[in-house]
């Protein structure tokens, strides 16, 4: 049985392909009734997302967001609901974060050309559209100029961490990721934690610096990972949180919205550390 919550959803905002209204109408037919659009250091798409989801009432949106951080030699995802995203120091960070993802991209492009890669720069902004220029975006101009077959190739030899053509841009640590989503009153969860290279130690490192939940129900999880997470999460007393990761970018097999999800009481629980966030700030001020 397919879920009913996702709470971890891209739209062009950031690099996935559908524009929000577009991934509301899906989410829509796909039975969903608890989202959270979570794109990567941008909210920008959430006003669409609340329009658009005004043809489903049964639907409810929760405003999230996806955080990129960085420790030595790995790559920390940090999500955050329930955040106050209007925020203006809030959006100046984000909008810094961006930049720096845009002048990545350039200097992965120029790399690539002189890997004898040639894509042109115009093409990696037209998959962007309105969005931040991301590296999905590179490979998806990768795979139209014939150098690859599907996006996720590209990241194998070329744009992952340990691609020939990747290149830094500034970050925040996990923890600074973290402190900024609970100062706008957020939840912060670990994204997809079987990414990191000591899963255990971070989580662990984390739960020291505030974090509040973990994703377990990822959709790209088998059973028995799932279990494992789940006890993870139980004992460092983390929300067990989930979704499907949805980008739309063309892999094969990436999973739909809605193909795996967490329980409804994830809900309840991230309502009542929201709460519980928002009060804290309140009253240190």
């Amino acid at each position: 049985m397919a879920a009913t919550i996702d709470l971890h959803l891209h739209t062009l905002a950031s690099d996935g392909r559908l524009t929000p209204t577009e991934l509301i109408q899906l989410v829509a037919k796909e039975g969903l009734k608890t989202i959270s659009i979570t794109d990567h250091d941008s909210t920008e798409g959430l006003a669409e997302a609340y329009e658009a989801a005004k043809e489903f009432p049964d639907l409810r949106i929760i405003p999230g967001i996806e955080m990129s951080a960085d420790i030595p030699g790995d790559e920390v995802h940090v999500l955050g609901y329930f955040l106050d995203y209007h925020d203006r120091e809030f959006q100046a960070q984000l909008t810094e974060f961006r930049r720096g993802r845009v002048d990545r991209a350039q200097m992965m492009v120029e790399k690539l050309d002189s890997l004898g890669v040639h894509v042109e720069w115009g093409r990696v902004q037209h998959f962007a559209g309105d969005g931040t220029v991301g590296r999905p975006h590179i490979a998806l101009a990768m795979v139209e100029a014939g150098y690859c077959k599907e996006p996720k190739d590209a990241f194998d030899e070329y744009l992952g961490r340990n691609g020939l053509a990747y290149a830094e841009r500034p970050k925040m640590t996990p923890a600074q990721g973290v402190e900024m989503i609970k100062k706008v009153g957020g939840v912060p969860v670990l994204a997809h934690p079987t990414f990191m290279n000591d899963m255990e130690a971070g989580i662990s490192n984390l739960k020291q610096a505030g974090l509040l939940g973990m994703e377990v129900y990822y959709a790209q999880y088998d059973d028995d990972t799932v279990r494992h997470l789940a006890r993870l999460a139980r004992e460092y007393d983390l929300i067990p949180c989930g979704g499907s990761d949805y980008h739309g970018l063309g892999n094969s097999g990436e999973p739909l919205p809605g193909t795996l999800g967490p329980p409804e009481e994830t809900i309840q629980l991230l309502e009542a550390a929201a709460e519980k966030v928002k009060l804290e700030i309140a009253q240190h001020g």
